[in-house]
């Protein structure tokens, strides 16, 4: 399969023609969250991110095995293999048992992912279900010569990697540096070079969750599990690995070392990174006092917002940002989203009553030519929607009398903003009309109608302009018919 579609690629820094390894099929890898607290606004960012771009690979065609991880197991509080177990420190706090912490958070996530309309993946696989294949790559490793034990915990041996591979192929920084800026961690003097990292950790008599494994007792450092569940379910080498900007430099970095140190091929073609969030210009974070979480975001219990946000105004929003920009919260910057959001399904929602004219007096091709080469041009999702609210004032001046259209020109008009809007944009209408609700309409419609009939153009007006108030909009056509939507 051939297409058009150019990526930013993180390894090579540069953009590349989507060619995959084995076409039509795409393998798709995603670091998923961390389950041990409710899922952050940043890594929906990133999720959302990947949903768009997971759904234009199967609009164009492309069958795709989209593999997004749970960590639940082996994540410490910091990145050098240093400070308490997030689960087992969350599950104290709680006193629960770690799994039902794992429980708890994963349902949560999967609740949030729904609300913003994110298809889920093929397959999402544990860290705690797949132990076993972690442990056989930490022995491949091993017998490559690129790890060594001590006393039950095995290292990475990143200076023996250095000798033939580049550490930091995914970053571009100097070796040095990184020495520079990495401190001697206590309790960790048996690692021997200082950017050595845990493949597989030896468990304190305090530490709950535990393996058995050839090195003794313990647990699965961070990094070892996507490297290995990456390959049991994509291969040793595949498509797009993404994730969050934030994992570039330490996750992603050492995903790559373990990989190409037990399968000597590097693990994915195409790096992606999703770039952070901001609020009011200033880095979202809890010690800041500005981070929220979606659900504070969709009810408005928070006191940094105005009011709550519809999930779909809040994807629309994401949306209207490019994947590799940085994306920034605030009270207006919604509002304006919001308003956008509905101003594009109200114009979704008018295909239906478009009258089809004999005369075209419009070119429906070459808006879905530049739809595509938005989207083409690494999932240039903001220029789509810019050209999306073109074919919104196309809908508009057709419905309005203004522009007239053939039926093949309104059945494309469909078919585009079925493709873009609903397909790939993965929007929806969020407001139900119940059916009380249209026969009330349909009642204050008639008492409207039947003010104008009799000339009492001030009952009529009055009953337009309150609806308007209200958030609903009339509007009479040529044939004096009158429909409503929301504002």
């Amino acid at each position: 399969m051939d297409s058009n579609l150019v990526i930013y690629n993180t390894l090579t820094r540069t953009k590349e023609k989507f060619e995959p390894v084995n076409p039509p099929l795409v393998g798709l890898y995603v670091c998923g969250p961390t389950v041990y607290s409710d899922v952050h606004l940043g890594n929906c960012r990133t999720f959302v991110s990947f949903d768009l771009i997971y759904r234009y690979l199967l609009h164009l065609g492309y069958k795709v095995r989209y593999v997004r991880n749970i960590t639940d197991a082996g994540h410490l509080e910091g990145d050098m293999d240093e400070g308490d177990d997030k689960f087992a420190k969350k599950a104290k706090l709680e006193q629960l048992e770690p799994m039902e912490i794992v429980q708890k958070y994963t349902i949560g996530f999967h609740d949030v992912m729904r609300l913003f309309n994110a298809l889920p993946p093929g397959i999402e696989p544990t860290a705690t279900g797949h132990i076993i294949e972690q442990i056989e790559m930490i022995k491949q490793i091993i017998a490559n010569g690129y790890a060594y034990e001590v006393e039950g915990t095995v290292y990475f041996d990143v200076e023996k990697y250095c000798r033939e591979y580049n550490y930091t192929i995914l970053t571009n920084r100097q070796l040095d540096d990184l020495l520079e800026n990495t401190r001697e961690l206590g309790g960790q003097n048996e690692k021997r070079g200082r950017l050595d990292f845990a493949l597989w950790i030896k468990a304190k008599p305090e530490h709950i969750m535990r393996w058995p494994s050839p090195w003794g007792v313990g647990f699965p450092g961070w990094h070892i599990e996507c490297s290995a569940m990456s390959s049991k379910y994509l291969g040793d080498s595949f498509d797009i690995h993404g994730g969050g900007m934030d994992l570039a430099a330490t996750h992603h970095t050492n995903e790559i070392a373990q990989s190409q140190a037990c399968n000597q091929v590097q693990p994915a073609k195409y790096w992606m990174h999703t770039n952070m969030l901001t609020v009011n210009g200033a880095r979202m974070s809890k010690s800041k006092g500005n981070g929220f979480l979606p659900g504070e975001l969709f009810t408005g219990n928070h006191e940094l917002l105005s009011r709550g946000f519809s999930p779909m105004s809040v994807r629309f929003f994401m949306l209207q940002a490019h994947y590799r920009s940085t994306l920034d919260f605030s009270n207006e910057a919604l509002e304006a989203s919001d308003k956008g959001f509905k101003r594009l399904m109200n114009a979704y929602g008018l295909l239906e009553k478009l009258i089809a004219s004999p005369v075209s007096q419009m070119n429906i091709d070459d808006l879905s030519r530049r739809c595509y080469d938005a989207m083409n041009d690494d999932f240039n999702s903001p220029v789509l929607i810019a050209e999306l609210f073109e074919a919104v004032h196309l809908i508009n001046s057709i419905y309005d009398g203004k522009l007239s259209a053939t039926q093949s020109d309104i059945d494309n008009l469909k078919k585009l903003m079925d493709s873009f809007v609903l397909d790939v944009l993965g929007l929806k209408e969020e407001t139900t009309q119940t059916d009380d609700l249209a026969k009330l309409m349909d009642f204050i419609i008639g008492l409207r109608s039947e003010a104008k009939f009799n000339k009492d153009y001030a009952t009529s007006d009055k009953i337009r302009i309150g609806l308007n108030s209200l958030g609903i909009q009339l509007k009479d056509n040529k044939e004096n018919v009158t429909t409503w939507n929301r504002v």
